[in-house]
């Protein structure tokens, strides 16, 4: 019998074990998870990890693999320590895909239907009929075009909403998108768009990109949900654009400071709704999967699978 892999746990942040601990326990044949800092540190050949301390990794001089708790792997790349050369991997769970999309579609169907607008009017007792619009009269663009992304475009183009997706090389859409790419395909979905979903990972290229120049090109009156990464809005354009009125309203739920502190004027602005950075959060089985996998491929020496390519960011 082959003995577990080594893993250690290494968070800033989180309380990893807590948060695992039943997983972890469940795969304990499979992968030993140790707590930081480790005895035998040469031993562990595995980590999991979620923004770790910038040193920690180089207790362990023989990791084979750094494993995210998320689709994201921003943390894990911005860590000075990270050893060149070893993978990293992100979790790949369809289910987290569906969360995403159902929170997209809560704030997109808002949109459609004015729910802020409704709101607002029973707080003043308001009988103001506001009129039905078709799902065909307002064009959903989505910034990102990955695994969430593509799902999120495919529930939007059942329920009969236009779908704009952009990514930053061409690739094949599902029937119902139409897929632009590179900077003329951005050019072309913003001034078509009433509804932009930002999904980009973050990388050099995208940090910021959410910033007063796109909002100039977005359709007047456009909304932004912003589910990405915190460090792609530059938050004083957004301010400045829903002051403006160029921006009818924003669905915040990533920031560049979490938790969002509570003088921030995101949380008290009548045209933006925050959430907690929930949109959709890898399940546990899907990470103890992910870690399973991967202490398999570096028991039997082979490539980890779903390794991010480090030079893209994603």
């Amino acid at each position: 019998m082959t003995a577990p892999v080594r893993c250690v746990l290494l968070s800033s942040t989180l309380d990893l074990a807590g948060l695992f601990g039943p997983v972890l326990a469940g795969i304990a044949d499979a992968v030993e998870a140790v707590p930081h800092p480790a005895p035998e540190p040469e031993t562990v050949r595995l980590a999991l990890a979620w923004f770790p301390p910038a040193d920690a990794f180089a207790r362990y001089p023989d990791l084979r693999a750094v494993c995210s708790i998320a689709a994201g792997v921003d943390s894990l790349l911005a860590c000075p320590g990270l050893p060149a050369g070893v993978p990293v991997v992100r979790v790949v769970d369809p289910e987290q895909a569906l969360a995403m999309s159902c929170f997209v579609l809560w704030h997109v169907l808002g949109h459609l239907r004015r729910f802020r607008t409704y709101a607002e009017n029973q707080a003043r007792a308001l009988w103001r009929p506001l009129g039905q619009r078709a799902a065909g009269e307002v064009t959903v663009g989505l910034l990102g075009y990955g695994r969430m992304g593509a799902r999120v475009a495919a529930d939007l183009a059942a329920l009969g909403f236009p779908v704009l997706a952009w990514s930053r090389s061409p690739r094949a859409p599902e029937a119902g998108v139409d897929l632009l790419s590179g900077e003329s395909g951005l050019a072309d979905l913003l001034p078509r768009t009433d509804v932009l979903v930002n999904l980009l990972p973050l990388t050099p290229q995208t940090r910021g990109i959410l910033n007063a120049g796109l909002f100039a090109r977005l359709k007047p009156g456009a909304t932004l949900v912003q589910v990405g990464r915190g460090d792609h809005l530059v938050e004083g354009d957004l301010l400045a654009a829903l002051d403006g009125g160029r921006l009818a309203g924003a669905a915040l739920d990533v920031f560049a400071t979490e938790p969002l502190p509570p003088a921030h004027p995101f949380w008290r602005h009548p045209k933006i709704v925050v959430t907690p950075h929930e949109a959709c959060d890898a399940s546990p089985q899907a990470v103890a999967a992910m870690l399973c996998a991967t202490a398999q491929a570096i028991s039997a020496g082979l490539p980890v699978p779903n390794a991010v390519d480090v030079a893209r960011g994603y």
